[in-house]
């Protein structure tokens, strides 16, 4: 069978009946045309060129040829073109699955920023806590914390490091004193987190002497929703746990107040993932892009 480099030397040598400019054109000796030309012409079984020492010709056969492929090569250059466009220029389709308490990635700036300087990307970006494999079901990429990553994806920090904290209003506190050590959590309302229904609910972590471990709360309310947890806890329901920045307004308006802080120690945040291909899609390459100048400057 033909091979496409074959017909393109035909192709360059019928455009300019030269064996020699056929090869100044496509960057070959003279001799690797020659040898182009006669695997071509085995390979058909036909005689494509008359060559003599002072001119070179088509054949009828060549001529024909010639009008059949000429045409479909213009097509095919048309294509790699284009596809070589689409290689360098992020479009089409991205679908994002985020972790709801991925605060910094889902806070408006990053995204927004993104969309700006790519505008012929359209994002779809689910909200989600359920861990699933984000390729089977068709996403591009995920950010979750990276602890429940899998190992096969690729990762990159798309957070600053973060802290998770326990708070609760004022009030509780002024009503019912502040635990000392996470295990005094016992004798406190709690609000906890449930991130899938029929889930177990979220244990607490903490960590001493540089040791890590959780607890396992009892809360008189749980939830999937990480804003009906900051309502209720303003409201003076009880002691809620989950990321700092998602409680910072209200600490800093005073409205929540930290306990427990010496058994919060920072860790690294959330993480862009995606699966480990030769071959990155633009659109998902801008998105690595833009989310590493994005961390680059929210770390300073």
């Amino acid at each position: 069978m033909s091979d496409l480099n074959a017909i393109s030397v035909f192709l360059a040598v019928a455009d300019l009946r030269s064996f020699r400019g056929a090869a100044e054109r496509l960057g070959v000796t003279r001799s690797a045309v020659s040898q182009a030309i006669r695997r071509l012409e085995s390979d058909l079984g036909l005689a494509l060129l008359q060559r003599t020492t002072r001119s070179v010709n088509l054949t009828e056969a060549g001529q024909a040829f010639h009008a059949r492929v000429a045409p479909a090569m213009t097509e095919i250059d048309a294509a790699l073109a284009h596809a070589r466009d689409q290689e360098q220029t992020p479009r089409g389709l991205l679908r994002l699955a985020v972790s709801t308490i991925a605060e910094s990635f889902l806070s408006g700036p990053l995204l927004a920023g993104f969309a700006e300087r790519y505008p012929d990307v359209a994002l779809e970006v689910t909200v989600t806590d359920q861990e699933f494999d984000i390729t089977a079901q068709g996403y591009d990429a995920g950010v979750r914390l990276g602890e429940v990553i899998e190992k096969d994806m690729i990762a990159i920090p798309a957070s600053p490091d973060q802290r998770q904290v326990a708070v609760a209003a004022p009030s509780y506190l002024a009503a019912h004193g502040a635990p000392e050590h996470p295990r005094d959590l016992a004798a406190h309302r709690c609000i906890g987190w449930r991130p899938v229904p029929g889930g177990a609910p979220y244990r607490w972590e903490f960590a001493e002497d540089g040791r890590a471990f959780d607890v396992e709360v009892e809360p008189e309310v749980t939830t999937n929703d990480m804003w009906l947890m900051v309502r209720l806890a303003r409201a003076g329901a009880g002691i809620t746990f989950g990321m700092e920045e998602t409680f910072a307004p209200y600490i800093e308006r005073g409205e929540l107040a930290t306990v427990l802080e010496r058994y919060c120690p920072a860790f690294p945040g959330f993480f862009l993932y995606y699966p480990n291909r030769r071959h990155l899609a633009p659109k998902l390459r801008g998105l690595v892009d833009h989310v590493r100048r994005w961390r680059k400057t929210a770390t300073g």
